[in-house]
């Protein structure tokens, strides 16, 4: 189960790229862990560091995509960010924190949810 989830999940990071690029976004990052955890994507917009997590599913069985991005694992990625900004040198800038879900081929933003 957890592989079959490991594969979705780049299936729908793949579709996320390509969005994202079309969007206007320049990806820094992919899949970039430190001891504090991982965050999907890293990209720059507009002058600004978006760490962006990606949550795909094949239904609403079991809720949004989005709701699986507990309180704990936003916590988690903002450590793993804030360590990221440090590492760079780039705590000067703005940042935001998104959340994209894929389901099936749609695709929601949701931009600087949390």
């Amino acid at each position: 189960m957890k592989k079959e989830n490991k594969v979705k999940g780049g299936i729908g990071e793949a579709k996320v790229y390509h969005y994202l690029e079309k969007s206007g976004y320049k990806i820094l990052e992919t899949n970039f862990e430190n001891i504090y955890g991982e965050i999907d994507i890293i990209a720059l917009k507009d002058r600004k560091i978006v760490f962006i997590e990606v949550k795909a599913r094949s239904s609403y069985a079991f809720g949004r995509p989005c709701e699986a991005v507990t309180p704990y694992k936003q916590n988690k990625i903002r450590q793993a960010a804030e360590a990221y900004l440090i590492k760079k040198k780039l705590y000067e800038r703005d940042m935001s924190f998104d959340v994209i879900e894929v389901l099936d081929d749609e695709i929601n933003h949701l931009k600087s949810c949390f």
